[in-house]
């Protein structure tokens, strides 16, 4: 699995969250919502350092993260990153991944 983080949406989190060298951004799977791939589920996200991270991007020394234990979430997708100009936020695409 990979995690893409396009540089608009590096910025954003850098300006909007408040993250830092070796604090960054955790991406986990929680009940309640939808997403494209989970009826009942939604993406999540915190600030926090990875302890056990199953897939992990590092841009400006700051962690773009799943832990181990979330990675049902997005089992069989890469994760990508994108930035939305006209809403002014990251926007999340999972990709299918070739079997």
């Amino acid at each position: 699995m990979n995690i893409i983080v396009k540089p608009k949406a590096q910025q954003w989190y850098e300006r909007e969250m408040g993250i830092s060298k070796g604090r960054g951004v955790r991406f986990f799977g929680q009940v309640y919502g939808c997403s494209p791939i989970h009826e009942s589920f939604s993406l999540a996200l915190e600030v926090n350092e990875p302890s056990r991270p199953y897939a992990v991007t590092i841009l400006n020394d700051i962690p773009y993260f799943i832990e181990s234990g979330d990675e049902w979430f997005f089992d069989g997708y890469d994760f990508i990153v994108d930035y939305d100009d006209r809403l002014d936020e990251p926007k999340y695409i999972y990709e299918k991944r070739a079997m």
